[in-house]
């Protein structure tokens, strides 16, 4: 790509082409993958990053804009540079422009229907997933687990202060083809799936199997400790489980570059905050794959007799 001068004036329809450019479509072509979040995209790189058309936005550091601002930002362009990569040389439109959002009425929160028991969401997370049924029956108890009706998904609710339903986020239960997980529309992000404790300890995790991995593994008066799977890298449900008594914050995240990246924010953010923090990694990528090595090693010698 011949080199542009930093000295280029472009034109207010340029501009507004540029600002305009489909993220969701250039982020496609440049290899990235995308996971759908309700009506948006999440960078499967990064996951506290979503796209919708062509806007941006990152739930980690709170800020957002169009096109032009995220390639300067994520991929550490100039303002020349990025307008050349989104118009081209012709300074004509590369990619396709995003349609216009029309303005949509958030829906009021509901979580799904449940079922009339949960059979194939306990054979799952126990028998698949290797989870402590004393754990997930806690949880299921605490009405904060169960199985949907509609699909038999996984349910894990999220509450607010006062005990009421806020977040819902699904995980399909099957152990074949390619996972479901999803938070349902309209979930506040502060109250993600968690548990509460006394002991000013807080664990975070991106994932709720990977929240109920790590206590199945160290149950000892577990319940003392607080928890929060974020359902993703966003440190909003982090923030909002601080409290006063609040001394350490473990960050449990998964053991790759998506997870080690998110750390590293989460733990500037709390510091800022005068927050101890403490990184716990995985052994393998998360701390389910961590619970499923160590049931099979344990069985292995029980095999060979």
């Amino acid at each position: 790509m011949t080199k542009i001068s930093k000295f280029i004036e472009f034109t207010p329809g340029q501009k507004e082409r540029a600002a305009s450019v489909d993220l969701e479509e250039f982020l496609l072509r440049q290899g990235e993958k995308l996971i759908k979040s309700g009506r948006e995209k999440r960078l499967a790189s990064d996951h506290s990053i979503t796209v919708r058309g062509c806007e941006w936005f990152d739930h980690a550091s709170n800020e957002g804009g169009r096109a032009v601002s995220f390639i300067q930002k994520y991929y550490g362009k100039s303002y020349v540079e990025a307008m050349s990569m989104l118009l081209g040389e012709s300074m004509e439109p590369v990619y396709p422009q995003a349609k216009k959002q029309e303005p949509t009425e958030q829906k009021p929160f509901a979580p799904p229907v449940p079922n009339a028991n949960m059979h194939r969401v306990f054979a799952y997370l126990l028998k698949t997933r290797g989870l402590d049924a004393d754990v997930v029956s806690f949880f299921a108890r605490q009405k904060l687990l169960y199985e949907d009706a509609a699909h038999h998904n996984a349910v894990f609710i999220g509450t607010d202060e006062g005990g009421c339903p806020r977040h819902a986020h699904l995980r399909s239960t099957n152990s074949f083809g390619k996972a479901f997980r999803l938070n349902v529309e309209s979930s506040d992000p502060r109250y993600s799936f968690h548990h509460t404790g006394t002991d000013g300890s807080l664990y975070v995790f991106e994932a709720p199997i990977d929240m109920l991995s790590y206590i199945s593994m160290n149950p000892h008066q577990w319940q003392e400790h607080s928890y929060v799977a974020c359902c993703g890298t966003s440190p909003i449900p982090v923030v909002q489980m601080l409290k006063p008594d609040t001394q350490i914050v473990y960050l449990c995240l998964d053991n790759d570059d998506a997870g080690h990246k998110a750390t590293e924010r989460m733990a500037e953010q709390l510091r800022e905050r005068g927050v101890m923090t403490e990184r716990l990694v995985p052994e393998l990528k998360d701390w389910n794959d961590d619970l499923l090595h160590g049931q099979k090693e344990e069985l292995a010698p029980c095999m060979s007799l």
